[in-house]
């Protein structure tokens, strides 16, 4: 069984067994059909993926791999939020009529700041401190910026990534306000452990440990009978990643920078409602 698989199985778990359901409340998503769409969680889940140890990534179902890169480096090498710019429909419900999120996400980390070394976006102020101050205590981006949040498409569910670097390692604490934990947990989960260890290899760093932290970690209510069946399947080895050695720009890494060796995913067929 793979670390992620036992994860996901023990998160879910204690979700739908232990969890506050959220029924007796206004809540704002909808489904399609206009009905509330309601959850069950837990507060304040913690997990650690050690990536020396396996790339964690699910066998339960599949997670698509080059989807998730692909809007990760929409993210945070184009900085972009418009959606003609990501190659995956995943965002359009939250887009205006010229496929623009708002100054969400991407817009956020590549506002320049003025630091004493000079303007820096805060992906390149990350770049620059694991090269010049691999010991700062301040590597971190944020893009909840409250300010802006009224120009959003949607709020930043997974909104900072803090960097630290211990001897030659490089680690990470993803830190997420919300995670709709069938749809998008994880997807997250893959997406920061490539952002690790495409920021460790152009530094000259190992990539370490993920730490991810989840205010609220939810199921909704239409959720359950499908996370059900994910968790009735045979969990199998995590694969191995393959990531090409010769890239020392973090801006050259492509989707097709990244390789999955011996992904054999259980079949999942349905099709996941997402709540809006």
């Amino acid at each position: 069984m793979s670390k992620a698989d036992e994860i996901f199985i023990k998160n879910c778990r204690d979700i739908i067994d232990n969890g506050t359901w959220d029924t007796n409340l206004e809540v704002r998503p909808r489904w399609d059909d206009g009905t509330p769409a309601h959850t069950v969680k837990k507060f304040g889940i913690v997990n650690r993926y050690n990536l020396q140890e396996e790339f964690p990534i699910l066998t339960l179902r599949r997670t698509a791999f080059k989807s998730c890169i692909d809007e990760l480096l929409w993210i945070w090498q184009k900085k972009s939020n418009n959606i003609h710019d990501l190659g995956s429909h995943i965002w359009d419900s939250w887009a205006d009529e010229s496929g623009s999120i708002g100054k969400a996400y991407g817009y956020q980390l590549g506002v320049k700041h003025q630091y004493k070394e000079g303007m820096f976006d805060q992906v390149d102020r990350v770049l620059f401190d694991l090269k010049n101050n691999p010991a700062s205590r301040r590597i971190l981006t944020n893009i909840y910026n409250f300010q802006d949040l009224h120009e959003m498409g949607l709020y930043p569910c997974a909104y900072s990534m803090t960097f630290n670097v211990s001897g030659n390692v490089l680690n990470g604490i993803l830190n997420q306000r919300s995670n709709d934990m069938l749809t998008a947990n994880n997807w997250n989960v893959v997406q920061y452990s490539i952002l690790l260890i495409m920021m460790a290899q152009v530094s000259g760093l190992v990539p370490g440990e993920l730490v991810h932290v989840i205010a609220d970690a939810h199921i909704y209510d239409r959720h359950i009978p499908l996370t059900e069946e994910v968790l009735k399947n045979e969990p199998k080895p995590a694969p191995k990643l393959i990531v090409d050695p010769d890239i020392k720009n973090f801006y050259d890494f492509t989707v097709d920078s990244f390789k999955l060796e011996g992904y054999e995913p259980n079949k999942f067929e349905h099709k996941i409602p997402v709540a809006i």
